[in-house]
């Protein structure tokens, strides 16, 4: 008979997932899914359920990884929250499970998973498409998935400049006064955004707030929020100009509203890009589209279990 599975708090998840393991191991991943071998990666597009009556969603993404191992899938509800209000815009849970017996080995807070698997996957998109003599990144947003994209981005490039913008001010100076080095507080998108090399958008829009007319030639955007089919954050002119990738181009199809909306194809998925099947074109404006998939949840999970292991078999 099975144990009761391990519970791992927000606290502990923060002590054992670290960046420099995630990145390779996500990597790896990204490529495996974008190969289709169904030996390799096993996930449909995210299952969601509407929250009608609190402006919200429940999505179910599952993911097995047969030649890993990793059985998991990950509960995160999403909410469309007014500014200032209190309540979090997300929550999430991911299960690891035993893939013989289909007992739950481990239940851990997928809050700090999902920040920190979605800015590293955004990390990699601008490892593989953003410019090498990249010097100014920009951040639209002040959120976890801020932080955690200004936390991977400066551990992983060396920016010269790095500005911050949200809908607030106050929340953009707060945002820089909670990190170690120099940001800039900016008042609109344009000033953030203007001459930036890389730039990253982790908001809450519904509508268009980037937009091309800013947009340096040759950048690279990390569209990580308007994860609804009638959800944007970028303008068509920004989708139309640009080289658009995505992390899973069906599921992009499905959900993502910058795509659907623009009317623009992906060229292609940012594993193609890893397993050198497609190009990877620097010299172009590029956006990587990122919807957060099971895949990048699992191997996240799967390290934390691994790490948590091993520091309980030295107690």
């Amino acid at each position: 008979m099975a144990g009761p599975p391990v519970v791992i708090w927000e606290r502990e998840v923060a002590g054992l997932l670290r960046y420099r393991e995630l990145v390779p191991r996500l990597e790896d991943a990204l490529g495996k899914f974008s190969r289709r071998d169904s030996a390799e990666v096993i996930q449909p597009v995210r299952t969601t359920l509407p929250l009608q009556k609190h402006s919200g969603f429940l999505g179910v993404m599952p993911t097995y990884m047969e030649n890993d191992g990793v059985l998991c899938t990950k509960f995160v509800c999403f909410y469309k929250r007014e500014d200032g209000s209190t309540l979090p815009a997300t929550q999430a849970t991911v299960m690891l499970l035993d893939p013989e017996h289909g007992n739950v080995t481990a239940v851990m807070d997928g809050e700090l998973i999902t920040c920190m698997r979605t800015a590293a996957a955004s990390a990699i998109s601008a490892k593989l498409l953003m410019r090498h003599e990249a010097e100014v990144l920009a951040i639209l947003g002040t959120g976890r998935q801020a932080m955690s994209h200004y936390n991977v981005f400066t551990e992983m490039f060396s920016f010269k400049e790095v500005r911050v913008w949200s809908r607030t001010k106050q929340k953009a100076e707060e945002f820089c006064r909670s990190v170690s080095g120099p940001v800039t507080a900016c008042a609109s998108v344009e000033e953030a955004v203007r001459g930036a090399d890389a730039i990253v958008t982790v908001t809450r829009c519904t509508e268009p707030v980037l937009f091309g007319q800013w947009v340096k030639p040759g950048a690279h955007v990390a569209a990580v929020g308007a994860c609804r089919p009638n959800w944007r954050e970028l303008d068509d002119v920004l989708m139309k100009e640009a080289v658009v990738y995505a992390d899973s181009r069906e599921g992009a199809m499905a959900e993502s509203g910058d795509v659907i909306l623009s009317g623009v194809e992906v060229f292609a998925e940012i594993g193609d890009v890893i397993n050198g099947t497609k190009p990877a074109h620097r010299e172009k404006t590029t956006v990587f589209k990122s919807l957060g998939m099971g895949v990048e949840d699992a191997v996240s999970a799967k390290l934390v279990f691994d790490q948590w292991k091993a520091k309980a078999s030295q107690q």
